[in-house]
């Protein structure tokens, strides 16, 4: 059980910054745009009284704002400020 809690600790140099893999990115991208998406289609249910509709807006908002994200959060991993 020890060998497999200290398989994930990596033992890194003071300084030294690690970089987000692509799969850590895409899964975090997946669970945040899941939650962003059922608030959006119950604002929209809200606002138009129309679950089809509602459900039409976050079918588009969960697409377009899941590839955004990836992107913005990659750009981010390269960017050495603030780590």
């Amino acid at each position: 059980m020890e060998s497999v809690i200290h398989s994930d600790i990596s033992l890194k140099k003071e300084g030294e910054v690690s970089e987000e893999k692509i799969k850590r990115s895409i899964v975090k991208t997946i669970s945040w745009r899941v939650v962003g998406t059922l608030a959006t289609i119950v604002i929209s249910y809200l606002i138009t009284g129309t679950l089809a509709l509602a459900f039409s807006i976050g079918g588009i908002e969960l697409v377009s704002k899941m590839v955004l994200y990836f992107f913005h959060e990659r750009a981010w991993g390269k960017i050495k400020w603030g780590k």
